[in-house]
């Protein structure tokens, strides 16, 4: 099962999971409340997800933690990104907020506003095994957001090496894997980890 509630990272785990045959289900399919995330990194949260998600339903649980992480606001969001959104879980808010904080600082110009994507992995078992993993994606931040592909901070991140934002990328391009897509994304990355360890032929 996936351990989210979030419909963005749900599409993208069914996509990263079809290949290997695996057709999940997610705790909000299940009705399963979703645990209170008391960690101080991404890995503490994405165990805290999948470990609370595997003992109520009894199945083997996939659990992401991830969010954007900006050199020149030393960090933030991080582990805050989906509560800078609100209650709503309103982007467009935390885009605006992120902007006014680099502006503040004068972070103006490509070199000012690098930022990187991380995304956390977790599988936990009903009999206490874990698997974890983590990856990044670097790129810049722009504004104004571009593109409507994608979900969260996409629109105003462009990674590295390309003159597109995630928002403007399909989801193959931004996080299907080779030969298909591009394998961009922090959660592609991480999920191809994942996969060598969980998913791969015996």
């Amino acid at each position: 099962m996936i351990a989210t509630h979030n419909p963005g990272k749900l599409a993208e785990m069914r996509e990263l999971l079809a290949p290997h045959g695996v057709e999940p289900v997610s705790a909000g399919e299940l009705g399963l409340s979703e645990p209170e995330e008391t960690g101080d990194s991404f890995r503490a949260n994405a165990k805290i997800k999948a470990v609370a998600a595997a003992m109520a339903a009894q199945l083997p649980a996939f659990a992401d933690d991830s969010g954007l992480v900006v050199d020149a606001l030393d960090g933030a969001p991080g582990i805050l990104s989906a509560r800078w959104a609100g209650p709503t879980k309103d982007f467009t808010v935390a885009m605006t907020r992120i902007e006014r904080l680099l502006q503040e600082r004068g972070a103006t110009t490509p070199e000012q506003r690098k930022a990187h994507f991380v995304s956390a992995l977790c599988v936990a078992w009903p009999d206490d095994h874990l698997e974890e993993v983590e990856a990044r994606a670097d790129g810049t931040l722009v504004w104004p957001p571009r593109g409507v592909a994608g979900f969260g901070y996409d629109p105003m991140f462009m990674p590295d090496g390309f003159a597109r934002t995630f928002g403007e990328m399909t989801s193959i391009e931004k996080h299907g894997l080779p030969p298909l897509g591009l394998g961009l994304s922090h959660r592609a990355r991480a999920f191809v980890k994942l996969a060598e360890i969980c998913l791969a032929p015996r």
